[in-house]
């Protein structure tokens, strides 16, 4: 099946040359004989899945997350011959860890390290989405914002400046109609070039007022990357340990911070595959 995607290919054969294939398939993803691996994350009902399927063409694996009753879906598209694996996140509102879908979500963009994390925002309501944004954007910069229903927000009389937000963010900004499939060949041009760094990331991340506080969450973060080696993002985790979160404290005590979720609380899900 060919689509601006090109023409979609499957799991299987070869080993990957995904950069980060051993913590993914300890997360449950299988990664062989893909290039890139891409998250899709988003609040609820900003057309996540109309993009997932508008890339995969509906040629998709779905399931649970192991031990969850939380679904998950991949699927697959070539794209100028790279072959990019995409894994749907549950629709959050945030990363702070608060249920289980928000765990999920994080966990995966955190210690999974995807190559690029496609953040769907709701042009109608973009600042309610710009608060997970901003969230994913602590922990990565290998970002793309997805705009959509731009079409909805044009109805209702909004106008968004995409370039600034650009600036503001740091990260590429596609405003798409996917119910219409508009925006999507400059959503996947955008996936490849953050994927093969060919755009100047200098994502938009908190830093504080409070000369105080930054320099505990600096002392805090050097800590953790002492005791627990190669940490994702020690500061995003430094704050989430100053905010309380009971998952990430329990981790830190139990010394099994940087293993979360892996092979023995989260093996990989019994495929069936959509047709």
């Amino acid at each position: 099946m060919s689509t601006q995607a090109g023409t979609l290919n499957q799991c299987g054969g070869c080993a990957s040359s995904c950069q980060h294939g051993a913590q993914l398939t300890r997360l449950g993803i299988k990664v062989r004989n893909w290039d890139y691996t891409i998250a899709l994350a988003g609040n609820p009902n900003t057309g996540k899945s109309t993009i997932f399927n508008q890339l995969t063409g509906l040629r998709q694996h779905v399931g649970n997350w192991a031990g969850k009753t939380v679904s998950r879906a991949e699927g697959a598209f070539n794209f100028n011959d790279k072959k990019f694996k995409l894994v749907d996140l549950p629709g959050t509102y945030s990363l702070l860890s608060t249920s289980v879908d928000e765990e999920i979500a994080r966990d995966f963009i955190l210690f999974g390290k995807p190559d690029v994390t496609v953040i769907v925002a709701d042009a109608t309501r973009l600042e309610r989405s710009l608060h997970l944004v901003l969230q994913v954007l602590e922990i990565t910069s290998r970002a793309v914002v997805a705009l959509n229903l731009m079409d909805e927000a044009g109805r209702n009389g909004l106008t968004i400046d995409a370039r600034e937000l650009v600036r503001e963010l740091g990260v590429p900004v596609v405003p798409m109609a996917a119910r219409r499939a508009d925006g999507i060949s400059e959503l996947l041009a955008a996936i490849e070039k953050v994927s093969l760094n060919e755009f100047p990331l200098r994502a938009r991340q908190a830093r504080y007022a409070d000369e105080e506080l930054e320099l505990s969450i600096g002392m805090l973060a050097n800590n953790l990357q002492a005791t627990f080696g190669d940490l994702p993002n020690a500061r995003w985790v430094a704050l989430r340990l100053l905010e309380g979160d009971e998952s990430i404290i329990n981790a830190v005590r139990d010394k099994t911070l940087g293993t979360l979720k892996t092979e023995n609380s989260l093996p990989s899900m019994a495929l069936s595959e959509a047709r």
